[in-house]
């Protein structure tokens, strides 16, 4: 595809970090030469200085025959202003922005073709705030990603000594354990002192203390799965009630705001060092939620407000280096879990698998977002993994058995690379652009695929890609002929 990226920040640089290693033709847009400068250097693109929202600006960036333009630029005006030139003047197909204020609604009638023509929202914070809030659900994973509306997860979960399903070989936890329904798609794991390393899954692969696991199940069933891969046999289910929070940024409020807007009885408390904005959280929060004014590294602050009893610490200040020792602070001092924020990719790797239980890099939590974009085919969802190395891709099966490469055919016999995992399949979704819409009949089939099991037309199809230069070859695979119409 032939794409323009306004904003060459953190989220611009990391989705066409993504982007051009798909040889797309990508084209970046920024006021900052020397930002621009770095981009060239280090990828395959080419890069326009000016502003977005400038006319010949974006006709020298060759928006006349562009298929895709991603606005994400720091202001919300630059982005939605760019996006209605790119459709008014140029005819740009398919426009995203990114849109940090909660002002701004995709089905708003400003949003239309008559208003500001923006064919999809994504706001940072609140892709963040969704990301955290799954793994307060379920506070034995790593990540939780959603798919077919919510319907089915993909989860990755550290294997613990004494947990049922750690030791076992994955054949036999499939034996023995039926009623389990699920798919493990991937284990990353780590030798000595090397980088986790992807361990392709069969029957005999065994399930190893340590491991990274990887695993697709149905929603209603992923709390007992993750506990058979990290809560040994005896042991208590683990609830997040009590959270302190470091920094009071936009996410910390949102997620106070959501947090407390349950019926759950959550204990949150939020650390901040401005006192102006202090005050700001204290009149918008619930009186519950408390908010200290204070340095998010404070060891005597963490003390007074007994860190070593807190289910989930979270550093969500905008300095890598503060997340990064606050959560190391909070784990030593007793902490259960915590998570750093951070945005440099070099810390975060750096970080993954250390004291610091969970790294999260806010550009790669909103990736997949942008990738449903530019993915070919009938593409739901995608979420980036792996910190961009690996993805998860959901793609509906279209066509008959004429036109199409897969439907009416059975998963063995399908000619998939041979890396990739069918991780669920899920049949009788409504045919519309919404999957999210209630249907009338029967609830929609979550199903574990087995090598028999023939897929049909519509089925929602959940892929989990080790290496993303596989997605062309399952994109071409799902691709119906020019007889289906």
């Amino acid at each position: 595809m032939k794409i323009i990226i306004l904003g060459a920040g953190r989220v611009g640089y990391s989705v066409a970090e993504s982007l051009v290693s798909e040889r797309n033709d990508i084209t970046v847009i920024d006021t900052d030469a020397q930002r621009l400068a770095e981009l060239q250097e280090r990828f395959d693109l080419r890069g326009v200085v000016g502003n977005g929202i400038d006319v010949q600006v974006l006709a020298e960036a060759g928006a006349a025959d562009t298929d895709l333009l991603i606005a994400c630029a720091a202001q919300d005006e630059t982005n939605l202003v760019c996006c209605k030139i790119a459709h008014m003047v140029f005819g740009i197909t398919t426009r995203v922005a990114r849109v940090r204020s909660s002002g701004f609604d995709i089905n708003q009638p400003l949003m239309g073709p008559e208003g500001f023509a923006v064919d999809a929202i994504i706001c940072p914070e609140a892709s963040l705030t969704r990301y955290i809030r799954k793994l307060i659900e379920y506070p034995d994973s790593l990540q939780v990603r959603e798919f077919a509306g919510g319907r089915a997860c993909l989860s990755s979960v550290r294997a613990r000594l004494g947990a049922p399903a750690v030791g076992m070989r994955i054949g036999d936890l499939r034996l023995h354990n039926p009623e389990l329904g699920l798919r493990i798609v991937a284990i990353y794991r780590r030798f000595a002192d090397e980088p986790d390393r992807f361990i392709r899954c069969d029957g005999v692969t065994r399930i190893e203390p340590g491991d990274e696991v990887f695993v697709l199940a149905a929603s209603e069933h992923l709390k007992g799965v993750l506990d058979a891969f990290h809560r040994p046999s005896g042991q208590k289910a683990r609830t997040v009630r009590r959270i302190l929070i470091a920094g009071g940024g936009q996410v910390s409020l949102q997620l106070a705001q959501e947090l407390s807007a349950e019926s759950r009885d959550f204990n949150i408390k939020i650390i901040e060092d401005e006192p102006q904005r202090c005050a700001q959280l204290a009149s918008v929060l619930p009186s519950e939620v408390l908010v200290l004014q204070g340095s998010p590294t404070d060891e005597d602050l963490f003390a007074d407000e007994n860190v070593d009893e807190t289910d989930l610490f979270l550093a969500l200040t905008e300095d890598d280096e503060n997340n990064i020792m606050a959560s190391l602070l909070a784990k030593r001092m007793g902490a259960t879990r915590v998570l750093a924020l951070i945005n440099r990719r070099s810390y975060a790797d750096l970080m993954h698998g250390t004291q610091i239980d969970i790294a999260l890099s806010p550009a790669q939590a909103m990736l997949g977002e942008f990738l449903a974009h530019v993915r070919k085919g009938d593409v739901q969802a995608v979420h980036s993994l792996r910190r961009g190395v690996a993805e998860a891709l959901e793609i509906v099966a279209r066509g008959d058995r004429k036109s199409s490469k897969v439907v009416g055919r059975k998963v063995g016999d399908l000619k998939l690379p041979h890396e990739v995992h069918i991780g669920l399949i899920i049949r009788g979704l409504p045919d519309t652009e919404d999957i999210r819409a209630q249907t009338e009949g029967a609830e929609p089939e979550v199903i574990i695929p087995r090598s028999h099991t023939v897929i049909e037309s519509n089925d929602h199809v959940v892929f989990f890609l080790p290496n993303k230069r596989l997605v062309q070859e399952v994109e071409r695979l799902f691709r119906v002929s020019a007889t289906f119409f």
